[in-house]
């Protein structure tokens, strides 16, 4: 199938052919048409699916072929949990509508709402927005809801699990009640579905991959080690397999600077993003990620959540996350797109229940391995088969040639 199938007028096509795409994902391929159709859609997608095409692409057609009011109130709204994720977002907007007479822009706190403010007076027909500063606005009356035809709630559970569903309950009153809703989800938790059906009218399912399944094409693996040589452990890993982009989850804010300050003073240029961060020291971190200037991105869950970085070869959980679902959002920042990608977790003995967690979600047993010379002090009831897969080469596979040596272990 091409996009050329799908009901898109000249002007989408034209700017999807600009950006190199000729066939849809699966996302795009099922959820564009009932969304053009007008119809409400819960999908069931995870992040590098092209999910945000899926939405972006018949919404702009909707709103390009609809009546044009003189004063350009907001039309469309795309709700979204965090800032890297709303601008993003709004880059593929104003990339797909470049051919269309529609103005867009992004809002979310963290930065002076003032620009915001004057921009919204101008007239915008789809506006990018996260809960917190969308509300601080609409009190300051900066804006009107009035006109909504469109609501998009994008990554909906991680704004539950962030806890904005007080401010999308807020949101939800201020708007008309005749209107198109479209619900995107990595995971369908009872608390998403409660959402979905107070705000969903018939809607149409449609899904990329299975509820929460991991991609196939990612290589995942466990290291079991003491907590505290985690980092040398890591640094061994990163220096000797000569990684180049490494997304590295930590749990807390703080642990994500020590990580990342232990990285400079070996050598890797490396910086930290999270929610303490100011937007502009985020966007500056991530802009040298995805040039390469910076090798290593130390993140927590909330700063990496939505983070688009292309054809990301390695993703490191440095610690397991307490909640199984967030497990399948991190390492799907890797073999996207249809790349290949690794994931690997460096677990401690108090970490053992987490593990237990994620592979009951996933249905699926790790593999897990010792590597040699950072043997843990404590070890689960694991042990013989760990002690098995010990690995001899002391790293997993990477793009330096000195793992053509490496022996392979058994699984």
């Amino acid at each position: 199938m091409s996009f050329n199938t799908l009901g898109l007028s000249d002007a989408l096509l034209r700017a999807i052919d600009k950006k190199g795409y000729t066939t849809p994902s699966p996302i795009q391929e099922k959820a564009i048409p009932p969304i053009l159709e007008r119809k409400d859609v819960l999908a069931s997608a995870q992040t590098g699916t092209g999910k945000t095409a899926g939405f972006t692409l018949p919404v702009l057609q909707i709103l390009s072929q609809g009546q044009k009011l003189r004063k350009r109130p907001v039309r469309a709204l795309v709700l979204t949990p965090t800032r890297e994720l709303a601008a993003q977002i709004l880059d593929n907007v104003k990339a797909y509508s470049e051919f269309l007479d529609l103005r867009s822009m992004v809002i979310f706190g963290g930065v002076n709402a003032k620009p915001q403010i004057r921009a919204l007076r101008n007239g915008i027909d789809i506006l990018v927005a996260t809960p917190g500063r969308l509300l601080d606005l609409h009190s300051q009356k900066a804006l009107s809801l009035a006109n909504i035809e469109i609501l998009i709630l994008d990554e909906a559970d991680r704004m539950l699990d962030m806890g904005f569903q007080r401010d999308i309950n807020k949101i939800l009153n201020l708007l008309p009640s005749k209107r198109q809703n479209l619900l995107f989800s990595a995971t369908f938790s009872k608390e998403i579905k409660q959402l979905a059906n107070g705000i969903l009218h018939n809607p149409v399912w449609v899904e990329a991959t299975p509820q929460n399944t991991t991609a196939e094409k990612i290589d995942q693996k466990i290291y079991r080690v003491d907590q505290k040589r985690k980092s040398e452990l890591i640094i061994k890993f990163i220096t000797e397999g000569d990684w180049k982009q490494v997304l590295v989850f930590t749990r807390t804010k703080h642990g994500a600077n020590r990580l990342s300050q232990k990285m400079v003073k070996n050598g890797i240029t490396a910086a930290a993003i999270h929610g303490n961060k100011s937007q502009g020291a985020r966007t500056k971190a991530l802009g040298g990620f995805k040039k390469g200037t910076i090798r290593v991105l130390v993140a927590t869950d909330i700063a990496a959540r939505g983070l688009d970085i292309p054809l990301l070869p390695h993703v490191v959980n440095y610690e397991l996350p307490n909640i199984s679902e967030d497990y399948v959002h991190r390492i799907g920042r890797t073999g996207r797109a249809g790349a290949s990608g690794q994931a690997i977790s460096l677990v401690s003995q108090d970490e053992i229940s987490y593990v237990r967690g994620i592979e009951k979600l996933l249905g699926e047993k790790l593999q897990s391995e010792i590597v040699e010379g950072f043997e843990p002090t404590l070890i689960s009831e694991n042990t013989n088969s760990e002690r098995n897969n010990k690995s001899r080469s002391s790293k997993p596979k990477g793009n330096s040639r000195n793992y053509n040596r490496r022996r392979r272990t058994k699984k």
